[in-house]
């Protein structure tokens, strides 16, 4: 029987990323680090049987109790979603994600939707979505070719504990200045459309053919339960908000039968459930629930706060 795991951060350098990821990840680095994926198929489980493996390899020789214990279709076999902590220091290039129709088009098994909860936020920091009325493909292109284009976008201030959701054709970007826990689809499709003059390649061909001038993207105010904020409610995942005070147990149901992703943001607490070994949730570090498990606890041992995520799951029969 797998329990619950832990997972190693795999951390992926960009240009416009940190040399300094304190709290979450104390030390000095050699090179800016713009992300830290915390359910990457290369990311190395921590502890129980399965330790020293990574996540990729444990879902492929486990996939039923890890992911659905009803078996579906190829796709349905791969780990659904991709976490990550993002730390730009600058700003993130303009893009866009395909959608699941145009992404399969291409080959590719799905789009990237995606969502960004803000942990941290510098007094004016502020993120992109879609444009300012008016915009055209025909001004996109001169906004590329003149270095305009970050003028035409819609950028909207944030503060910690927005949610935004980010649905895929949504043209994008994320400014200075936070730090984000998004939550996506398993994909890595992305379409750069302008990036401040950097020498990275561009693809606005395909962007402009990805991108959508309306779409449901914006800030998702939460919803209040006992115990517990939803995030975010959407096709592809939802996300919620746990908070126990130290010495506090919960017992949370598994009503869908799919993969649970907790993250815990500060504090510290067990995750439990009968039969095997607890796992410590560690902040910056995800703890995978296998389908599997019908229930499982959150003892706190300090005041604790995590995030659970999950994909849409099939009601149990």
């Amino acid at each position: 029987m797998i329990g619950p795991f832990r997972l190693a951060p795999y951390f992926s350098p960009r240009p416009w990323g940190s040399l300094d990821l304190s709290p979450w990840y104390p030390g000095q680095l050699k090179e800016p680090i713009g992300e830290a994926w915390l359910t990457g198929k290369d990311c190395v489980i921590e502890n129980g049987n399965a330790a020293g493996s990574t996540l990729g390899q444990a879902v492929a020789q486990h996939a039923d109790e890890i992911l659905s214990p009803r078996g579906g279709s190829m796709v349905e076999r791969e780990f659904p979603l991709l976490i990550k902590l993002l730390f730009p220091q600058e700003k993130l290039s303009v893009q866009v994600h395909p959608d699941d129709k145009m992404a399969q088009s291409l080959g590719e098994p799905r789009g990237k939707t995606e969502c960004w909860y803000v942990l941290s936020a510098d007094p004016g920091a502020s993120v992109a979505l879609g444009f300012r009325p008016g915009t055209t493909q025909d001004s996109i292109r001169r906004g590329v070719t003149d270095h305009t284009l970050e003028e035409m976008l819609n950028w909207l201030p944030v503060s910690v504990g927005d949610m935004v959701y980010v649905d895929a054709g949504t043209v994008h970007a994320i400014g200075p200045g936070v730090v984000l826990l998004e939550t996506q689809q398993y994909s890595d499709s992305t379409y750069r459309l302008y990036d401040y003059g950097r020498p990275r390649e561009l693809h606005v061909d395909q962007a402009l053919h990805a991108f959508k001038l309306t779409t449901a993207a914006g800030k998702v105010p939460p919803v209040h339960h006992a115990g517990y904020d939803q995030l975010i409610a959407k096709q592809y995942f939802q996300v919620e908000r746990h908070t126990l005070a130290a010495g506090e147990n919960r017992c949370l149901k598994n009503q869908t039968g799919s993969v649970h992703i907790l993250v815990a943001l500060n504090g510290s607490a067990r995750v439990e459930s009968n039969g095997v070994e607890p796992v410590e949730a560690i902040p910056g570090r995800a703890v995978v629930v296998p389908a599997s498990l019908s229930d499982y606890r959150l003892a706190a041992t300090g005041n604790f706060t995590c995030v659970r995520a999950m994909p849409p799951g099939r009601e149990k029969t």
